[in-house]
């Protein structure tokens, strides 16, 4: 009997999901997988500037309603590619939360063509637009829950 697997992309958007569970500010858990020929090449997480205090430890630091102490997590996987030497030009992003808007004019810029998120989350028309103008794919991945279950029940082993 052939097993139903897992899709590619429900998989990558998994590893966003547990990877988000490394973020250190409360508001939003988002994790993001940069992806290149079905390999993840770089991950990241909601954090704080390296050495700097956490939203966790330290409490928020909060400018206009939006927490400033982080960095986003499509910035530091981007950021971990560049520190790296590992170029991003035709990657896939998938990200847990729909992208900001300096985010995804980071993404623009760093060449990524497909964007792939799990929560919609203030969608703006501004980010819309440009994924739009750029010819950038954008796809809400939903996990079938039967792969949810299937996790759950080989972590009773």
């Amino acid at each position: 009997m052939v097993r139903d697997r897992i899709s590619w992309q429900q998989y990558f958007m998994m590893q966003a999901l547990v990877i988000s569970q490394r973020s250190t500010c409360d508001r939003a858990l988002v994790g993001s997988v940069l992806v290149k020929d079905k390999r993840m090449i770089a991950t990241g997480y909601n954090g704080s500037v390296t050495g700097e205090p956490h939203c966790d430890d330290e409490g928020h630091l909060m400018v206009d309603g939006h927490c400033v102490r982080t960095i986003h997590s499509e910035m530091n996987a981007l950021i971990q590619c560049a520190k790296n030497g590992i170029s991003t030009e035709g990657c896939a992003i998938y990200v847990t939360h729909f992208p900001c808007f300096n985010c995804t004019k980071a993404l623009v810029q760093a060449g990524i063509v497909e964007v792939n998120y799990y929560y919609d989350y203030r969608d703006n028309p501004l980010v819309m637009a440009l994924l739009s103008d750029k010819h950038i794919k954008v796809q809400k991945i939903n996990i079938d829950r039967k792969y949810l279950h299937n996790l759950e029940k080989s972590l009773e082993i």
